[in-house]
């Protein structure tokens, strides 16, 4: 018995745990409603009956004593015939009185209705006796009221005595049927009573079941829905043929995952995009960019680092990176490494000398990557920058300060030697010697200015400072250099030719620095062209009309029939104090004009091109934007780094 009730239990609980929580308290609230209903229904119904009853009593105590008023005379004459007749004529006129019995003062019954005498005789249920309750006073003069079931219902039973002149005759016993109203609505109270709760049952079982089959299914295939969504599989659908709540609930669940989806590809599409971005941003950076693993496993690569340690045809990515790096990048870098990797040190640097795949010189840098919280290590970065062009700076910075040592130590040399032997030996000398040694030391002078004004010129012109630009009449510039310069040339039998174009425009550019230019280019043309030779200095306008100007660009060409430039000169001809006569050894100068035109050239945004030919001359010739009346003066920034000079 035991075991069978824990079973019961057991499976009650099982049964009972199965169900949602909602189910739950929807069993909960109906079973405190239902109760709550079915309570107050039967307070109504006892509340009702027992009005029925006070109201029963009441008008069966009125009943009985007016009746007992009208028959308690004919009792007292012995009336009997007249008793029984007054009683049918009422019984008759009413149905509230189930019966009416009269007893003498011994209690025996001489007439009842509807039992007629022959009928209380012979009655099996109701003796010649009338049976009065043990409480009744007997004479009193008081009606005692109870009640009793029957199957009809309750029947209320009213005594009242039968005193005539305070002399008791006997007891007259009414039977009040119940009100049939009040028994009616009872019986309705209790109906209603038992359907709402039979109702109320129905309709949860039938809720059970609808929410079975329409809310918990639904509510399930949802369910599932959304672990897939959490999953991140955003193609998870619906399908439900629902309306109401449900169906929109179900449409907005598939309108989500459609978004969702959109928003995942989407996403993948900007991260695809960032992800090209970064890479061509990687890509396209002129340092060097490796990224590695805890594990020294290749995981970026961008192509400078490509190019610069040789892996152009290796496939890196994926590969341990100290079994492709150069021996001396190896070694320099490995300990560090695995060091960062391990945490003991957060970044590094180091400048090694490579000579694979070609020589030059390289700076790495050696980074941490951590993650967002900046807890553990991700990675390495490791940061490689060519710097072979910045050693070379340097070196040409310190031999650019030999070379300007060694050209001011020479005319200082010369200019202290034949003072010193006029100071010692003055008197001693001739006077042509002496004029000799002055005209020695004033050419070594010249030669000392020239070579201190073109290093002020260069040195100003990359120092930062700027320059204001404006338009420029060539014609002018041109003008006044030839005026400078045409005495020289008489002086050397050399030719000066001017071909300005008429109507030239102005054009973009500095006067001063401009003319700077003629200047230099000239005087050097005047310097390599022997006598009968000729130079001459053009300027024209182009044809052709580059698409961001609205005119076309002025070209100046200076040329002359001097010795030329060797071919291999050329690339080294604008280079500091790179000269021509350390070749031919017949003229001397300080080597930095042509820088300096270079210089000031790369100021106007142009390129200084030439074309030469041993024994037959030279031409420079450069391009000038021609200056737009509408564009106000700029301001040129200086350039630290000039491009390299096309020469064609």
């Amino acid at each position: 018995m035991l075991s069978l009730l824990k079973t019961i239990r057991h499976a009650i609980a099982t049964w009972w745990s199965e169900f949602t929580l909602q189910t739950k308290l929807l069993a909960v609230a109906t079973m405190v409603v239902s109760l709550v209903m079915s309570g107050l229904t039967f307070w109504a119904v006892n509340t009702i009956q027992q009005d029925a009853r006070m109201n029963d009593t009441r008008f069966g105590r009125d009943l009985g004593l007016l009746l007992a008023a009208n028959v308690a005379p004919l009792v007292a004459d012995n009336n009997l015939t007249e008793v029984a007749q007054f009683s049918q004529r009422f019984y008759s006129s009413t149905s509230s009185v189930r019966y009416m019995l009269y007893a003498d003062e011994t209690g025996e019954i001489f007439f009842g209705i509807p039992f007629w005498e022959a009928e209380v005789e012979n009655s099996l249920t109701i003796k010649r006796r009338i049976q009065l309750p043990e409480d009744y006073p007997g004479d009193g003069e008081k009606p005692m009221v109870r009640q009793h079931m029957t199957p009809d219902g309750t029947v209320t039973d009213v005594f009242i005595p039968l005193i005539v002149n305070k002399k008791y005759l006997g007891v007259l016993a009414i039977g009040i049927n119940p009100n049939q109203t009040a028994v009616i609505s009872t019986n309705f109270t209790r109906d209603v009573t038992i359907a709402v709760f039979i109702t109320i049952w129905v309709m949860v079982i039938l809720a059970g079941v609808i929410n079975a089959l329409t809310i918990t299914k639904p509510i399930k295939e949802l369910l599932v829905g959304v672990k897939q969504i959490a999953t991140g599989n955003f193609k998870q659908r619906i399908d439900l043929p629902l309306g109401g709540e449900l169906g929109e609930l179900i449409l907005s669940f598939n309108e989500m995952a459609e978004r969702l989806e959109r928003y995942e590809e989407q996403n993948i599409e900007e991260l695809t995009a960032e992800k090209a971005k970064l890479e061509t941003l990687v890509s396209t950076i002129a340092d060097g960019a490796v990224l590695i693993d805890n594990n020294m496993q290749v995981i970026l690569v961008n192509p400078t680092a490509q190019r610069i340690f040789g892996w152009e045809a290796a496939d890196v990515v994926g590969q341990n990176v100290l079994h492709h790096l150069p021996p001396a990048v190896q070694m320099e870098i490995t300990r560090p490494l695995y060091e960062m990797a391990a945490g003991e040190c957060e970044s590094a640097e180091f400048r090694i000398f490579i000579n694979q795949p070609i020589p030059r010189t390289i700076r790495i840098l050696l980074t941490t990557v951590l993650n967002v919280q900046r807890e553990s290590i991700k990675g390495i970065a490791i940061t490689v920058q060519d710097i072979t062009r910045e050693v070379e700076l340097n070196d040409a910075k310190s031999q650019f300060i030999s070379n300007v040592s060694h050209e001011l130590r020479t005319p200082l040399f010369n200019i202290k030697t034949y003072i010193e032997t006029l100071h010692d030996y003055g008197e001693d000398l001739a006077l042509q010697e002496r004029q000799e040694f002055l005209q020695t030391v004033n050419h070594e002078t010249d030669r000392l200015t020239r070579l201190v004004n073109d290093v002020l010129d260069l040195s100003k012109l990359e120092s930062g400072r700027q320059y204001n630009f404006d338009g420029v009449d060539l014609a002018q510039a041109i003008e006044q250099t030839l005026r400078t310069y045409q005495l020289n040339a008489k002086d050397k039998g050399v030719e000066l030719l001017q071909e300005v174009a008429p109507n030239l425009p102005l054009v973009m550019g500095n006067y001063d620095l401009l003319v700077q230019v003629f200047g230099n280019l000239i005087g050097n043309a005047l310097k390599f062209t022997k006598a009968g030779g000729k130079v001459a200095i053009r300027a024209y306008q182009l044809d052709f009309k580059p698409s961001h100007t609205l005119s076309s660009p002025v070209r100046i060409e200076i040329s002359d029939t001097g010795i030329g430039i060797a071919t291999e000169d050329q690339h080294s001809i604008f280079e500091r104090f790179f000269r021509v006569e350390n070749r031919v050894h017949t003229l001397e100068g300080t080597g930095l004009g042509l820088s300096i035109v270079r210089n000031i050239i790369d100021r106007h945004r142009s390129k200084v091109h030439l074309v030469s030919e041993v024994g037959i001359g030279t031409t420079f010739w450069f391009d000038l934007a021609a200056f737009e009346e509408k564009a106000p003066p700029i301001q040129v920034e200086p350039i630290i780094e000039t491009s390299k000079i096309t020469i064609a």
